[in-house]
């Protein structure tokens, strides 16, 4: 009896201590660091750096002003931008409201002098044209005469579609064309307006100023970064998961994220995971190295994270396999 108690009991003991092992096997793991969004804010425009505002490090909010650059130069160009559209509304409004009343007397009175000078015109060759056949004029001073009234003819259709122009008004093509240019004239203008008001550069918004790469009275070329800011009220860690554990991890699940230098786990959520695997970097290889391939994932962290600087390396808890 006590040896069959005594076996009894070694057997659950060395029990015990297999269920202990079991438990006490840690979950799969990944690593990784602590990331933020980047903003790259470009320089619009080749302008000196008149203002900073801002400092690398600083806690900033949506709209605050980071630095500004010198206006003075597209100022002058808004300003001829908006002189244009002037410009070319003024000219609309002249065909829209077409020709003057003087305008208009003018072409009568040149067509009504047009008219007496063809009628000179045709009565000198009419007493020119009796004479021909006595040899009284010559040919050519006849030709000359039939020519005049020829042309005295043609001045006065001249003044007469003058006048007909003047009384048609513009013509829709024109008052088109007119159109079309005073819109071209506004878009410049606002598209000056905008560069104007990109000179101010601001926060798009809320994080963390990481760097401002010019300093007071540097011009920037257009399109280099003048501030970079690390956008988020926390980091997300990015971690690397191993080939063999893509299948268990999904969407949604909820990790256990050790940040190196903190003894309290931060709770995450995996808020995407990519479907293309890539090469492990060097530093999260874990275990066996044979498989090198592996899926970034990201997880969201919670406000507890909020003071942690990017680039902390981390080790992510993955759920384990299903049974």
């Amino acid at each position: 009896m006590n040896l069959t108690r005594g076996l009894f009991r070694s057997t659950a003991i060395l029990f015990a201590a297999g269920a202990l092992c079991a438990c006490s096997k840690s979950p799969p793991q990944a690593l990784g660091t602590l990331e933020y969004d980047r903003v790259e804010l470009p320089s619009p425009a080749a302008e000196r750096v008149v203002a900073i505002d801002a400092r690398e490090g600083q806690r900033v909010q949506a709209g605050q002003m980071l630095l500004k650059l010198d206006p003075a130069h597209t100022q002058a160009q808004l300003d001829a931008a908006l002189a244009q559209v002037q410009q070319q509304r003024e000219v609309l409004r002249e065909l829209q409201a077409g020709p003057r009343a003087e305008d208009i007397d003018k072409a009568r009175a040149n067509l009504a002098a047009a008219q007496a000078g063809a009628r000179e015109a045709r009565a000198y060759y009419n007493r020119l044209l009796p004479l021909k056949g006595k040899e009284f004029v010559a040919a050519a001073d006849l030709d000359r005469a039939r020519a005049a009234a020829g042309n005295a003819d043609g001045q006065v259709d001249a003044a007469r579609a003058a006048l007909d122009e003047l009384l048609h008004g513009s013509r829709p093509e024109v008052i088109a064309q007119a159109q079309a240019a005073l819109a071209a004239a506004q878009a410049n203008a606002q598209a000056q307006r905008v560069l104007l008001g990109k000179l101010d550069v601001v926060a798009p918004r809320d994080g963390i100023v990481d760097s401002i790469p010019y300093k007071l009275g540097d011009q920037a070329p257009v399109g280099a970064p003048l501030a970079i800011l690390l956008a988020g009220d926390a980091p997300y860690a990015r971690i690397y998961v191993p080939e063999q554990q893509r299948a268990n991890v999904r969407v949604g699940d909820a990790v256990a994220v050790h940040v190196d230098g903190r003894d309290q786990a931060l709770r995450g959520r995996v808020r995407m995971i990519r479907s293309e695997p890539v090469f492990t970097p060097y530093y999260a290889l874990i275990g066996d190295d044979a498989a090198r391939l592996s899926y970034i994932a990201e997880i969201t962290l919670g406000a507890d994270a909020a003071n942690l600087p990017a680039g902390l390396p981390l080790h992510a808890d993955l759920p384990k396999a299903s049974p």
